[in-house]
């Protein structure tokens, strides 16, 4: 009895020539006949979809850049300098902070703020109390780009933005002012944060 085999995506079937030819004639289709056949094929072309998928995903996904993020946008995105961005946005220094920089920010925590005598935050973001708001928070930022490890062992006076100058001792741990660095080198695209446990004034 002869015999031969139908293939189809990797798919194969052995069939008897006379009944074959019977169902091509009738049919027009060997899956119509044989279901494990189309099942078969099905699924092979199931897998060999999935394959090409898993090979343009990683293409997909590096081919769309990562927005570096300046310190404004670091500041909101750290959920714990609520207060922070308050006080900046009710001074008008949100387009100043996201200049190009580079800055060195000085960033009070929320609980830094609320270490504050009661009242001295909703006084400051009072509109008339503006002047005095941009003086606090231009006090806590550098010109330039200063890293842990510029100032590391040293002890400096550095010159705010308000103008006034921050006393920085490096040699153990980092204070500024009063303040203790509690998180440093946190990088933005226009400068950098370290993170202060105490609110400074100038």
């Amino acid at each position: 009895m002869n015999y031969f085999v139908i293939r189809s995506h990797g798919c194969s079937v052995s069939l008897n020539a006379s009944v074959s030819y019977l169902v091509f004639i009738f049919f027009g289709d060997f899956s119509l006949f044989y279901p494990e056949f189309l099942w078969c094929s099905v699924m092979t072309i199931i897998r060999r979809m999935t394959l090409a998928l898993f090979a343009i995903l990683p293409f997909a996904f590096t081919s769309v850049p990562a927005k570096a993020q300046d310190i404004v946008d670091t500041a909101v995105a750290a959920d714990n300098f609520n207060t922070l961005v308050a006080a900046v946005q009710a001074a008008d220094l949100v387009d100043v902070l996201k200049g190009d920089g580079p800055f060195t920010v000085f960033a009070p925590t929320d609980e830094a703020f609320a270490a504050l005598p009661a009242g001295t935050v909703e006084s400051l973001l009072k509109p008339e109390n503006k002047e005095q708001l941009v003086a606090v928070l231009t006090y806590h930022v550098v010109p330039g780009k200063i890293m842990s490890t510029d100032i590391a062992g040293k002890t400096a006076e550095v010159d705010s933005v308000q103008g006034s100058a921050l006393s920085v001792d490096a040699t153990d741990g980092v204070r500024v002012d009063n303040a203790t660095v509690v998180a440093a080198d946190i990088e933005t695209d226009n400068g950098v944060i370290h993170v202060i446990d105490q609110v400074v004034l100038p």
